[in-house]
């Protein structure tokens, strides 16, 4: 295909359905695939999370004025705004949102350089990622006990 391993297929009625009679933080899942980001969304959804989706930098941005997340996850290479640059605005508007980065793209850590410098630092995950994986950094990031710990 384009060279990126294919990930193993994991069936979302695998993913463990989370109580979901309390609390939903949002997250906003931003990603230029959209089955990437339909399907972070549907597992996110599913493990007891309020998930928004977003195609582009400029959509993310109109629907988190509109529904202020508590996480942002995002490629790093979106067209228009780049994933960093999405980043760190959403962080000057909504200073306590959790920041998570996600690329398939090695030249992904390059950009990140110059936002590390600036005094930006973000986690940057790798595509493809395990939604076990994926959970267990949001569950850790948002400061919440993962489901397994429980």
């Amino acid at each position: 295909m384009n060279g990126r391993p294919i990930p193993p297929v994991v069936p979302i009625k695998e993913v463990p359905p989370a109580d979901t009679a309390g609390y939903r933080p949002v997250i906003l899942v931003v990603d230029d695939e959209s089955v990437i980001a339909d399907t972070v969304a549907a597992i996110l959804s599913r493990s007891g999370y309020t998930a928004m989706t977003a195609y582009d930098g400029e959509e993310a941005m109109e629907t988190a004025l509109l529904t202020p997340p508590e996480m942002l996850i995002t490629d790093v290479i979106l067209p228009g705004m780049n994933g960093i640059e999405l980043a760190i605005t959403i962080r000057r508007i909504f200073p306590d949102c959790k920041i998570l980065l996600f690329s398939g793209q090695a030249a992904a850590a390059d950009l990140l350089a110059p936002a590390k410098q600036s005094g930006h630092h973000f986690h940057l995950l790798s595509k493809p990622i395990h939604p076990r994986e994926l959970l267990a950094h949001v569950s850790e990031s948002l400061g919440r006990m993962s489901a397994a710990a429980k």
